[in-house]
């Protein structure tokens, strides 16, 4: 995936290589872990299953990152997230504007504005709604590959849009939708959102190609993306530890299903986003035939 040149640049920052202390083990973790996963909607009975005693450290020093081109690969991905979805707002008229959200690059822990402190990368990327930042340690898509992902570039894209996506929800409102399915059907609520983002991510792909804002190599690449939306369904994920009732993501073939149809038609529309909230669909069955998707 090449993205092309000429667009404008997002407001990322790098605090990779910052200095840190040793804070904490697992039995401290454990807490962290457990307090982030309900902040942003992540199962922390998924979370333990794939990070066990995974520890946290303190962040202490100014950052000294890597010069490995991954931040500027980051301000220009963001940069035409920013210039799709602010289109896309104008052209669905969703009411209000577009804001930019940030994007914080980093290794190890890190702190966020809202959402908790010395949060592990363990957990994965994720959006912060209270700071309207999305946060990545790239050393994720390693770990992805392992996972049965990619992480070829087109393929980072994917999660990247995935987490934007989410500050799109942010946006439009969605986020507080979900709190209210929480009260009758629990976990699989958080379903809704994610499945919403993982269309929302083919959704930016369609229509930054259809603008040759962004070029795909071959088709190999949208396999790969594809085949690594499918990696991180909670089913493939927790290997039967978890049940499908405690499920927040969606399964390997919901994740699929949905970013292979956002990129299939790009359709935006309040219409369309408004089914993933629709009363009438159970989360589990988003995206299987029938549902009306």
């Amino acid at each position: 995936m090449r993205i092309e040149e000429g667009g404008g640049q997002g407001d990322v920052e790098d605090r990779r290589g910052m200095k840190r202390s040793t804070m904490v083990g697992g039995g401290i973790a454990v807490v962290v872990i457990g307090l982030v996963g309900t902040y942003l909607g992540i199962n922390p009975a998924i979370l333990q299953a794939l990070l066990g005693g995974a520890g946290g450290q303190q962040q202490q020093g100014p950052a000294d990152p890597p010069k490995d081109g991954y931040l500027e690969f980051s301000k220009k991905l963001i940069g035409n997230m920013d210039t799709v979805w602010g289109r896309l707002f104008e052209e669905n008229r969703y009411g209000r504007r577009y804001e930019k959200p940030r994007m914080v690059l980093f290794d190890t822990a890190v702190d966020t504005e809202g959402c908790g402190r010395n949060i592990p990368s363990g957990v994965g990327p994720f959006y912060c709604p209270a700071d309207k930042r999305v946060y990545l340690d790239p050393t994720f898509f390693a770990e992805l590959e392992k996972l049965g992902g990619s992480k070829a570039k087109f393929s980072q894209a994917y999660v990247i849009a995935h987490e934007v996506g989410h500050h799109v929800q942010n946006l439009l409102g969605y986020n507080d939708r979900v709190e209210r399915f929480k009260r009758d059907e629990g976990e699989n609520a958080g379903i809704r959102l994610e499945l919403q983002a993982d269309y929302m991510a083919g959704v930016w792909a369609k229509n930054a190609k259809d603008r040759g804002e962004i070029t795909l190599d071959n088709s190999a690449e949208v396999q790969e993306a594809l085949r690594t939306a499918k990696a991180i369904g909670d089913d493939l994920l927790t290997k039967g530890r978890v049940s499908p009732e405690k499920f927040n993501h969606g399964t390997a073939e919901q994740r699929y299903f949905c970013f292979n149809r956002g990129f299939t038609t790009g359709n935006a529309s309040k219409q369309y986003l408004d089914k993933f909230f629709d009363p009438g669909v159970r989360p589990l069955d988003i995206g299987t035939p029938g549902s009306g998707f």
